[in-house]
């Protein structure tokens, strides 16, 4: 092998490596781009050693997040942004160490928190379950909600 020949088949390795569609040391990732080392995600993009993660971009090392951008070490965060080491946020921006909390910003080790405001776990569960519920109503107008009967009534 001369040189030429060593350089363009190397030229050729390198580019089908930086691909950003080829998601290196993945497996079974779905639509995701730029990805490495990640596992079961969806339409991710440039994240780095998830699982389970749909819609997320920038992340790594989280499990079970979706729509998360920039977040590491999370797992089942939702809709968060620059978190690290937390659990189950939503809507969360900045937080470290922190687990179950809602829309809130730049906590540290910190749980059970609505809008950076602390709430007795039972407190926190009933309200945020208050909330996803009209968050999904809003987002989907028409949806149909099931009465204890299990007759479906519109939601208004």
């Amino acid at each position: 092998m001369d040189l030429d020949t060593f350089n363009a088949e190397l030229g050729r390795l390198r580019a089908q490596c930086g691909r950003p569609d080829s998601n290196l040391a993945s497996f079974q990732c779905e639509d995701c781009l730029g990805c490495a080392s990640c596992m079961f995600c969806q339409r991710c993009e440039s994240c780095f050693h998830c699982t389970h993660c749909l819609d997320c971009a920038s992340c790594s090392s989280c499990t079970h997040c979706r729509n998360c951008q920039r977040c590491h070490e999370c797992a089942y965060c939702l809709e968060s942004v620059r978190c690290h080491g937390s659990a189950y946020l939503t809507l969360c921006q900045d937080c470290v160490d922190s687990t179950y909390c809602y829309g809130c910003v730049g906590l540290v080790k910190k749980e059970f928190h609505i809008l950076n405001l602390r709430y007795p776990r039972k407190d926190y569960f009933e309200i945020t379950t208050s909330l996803e519920a009209a968050r999904a109503a809003a987002a989907n107008p028409h949806a149909r909600t099931v009465l204890p009967s299990g007759r479906a009534r519109p939601v208004p």
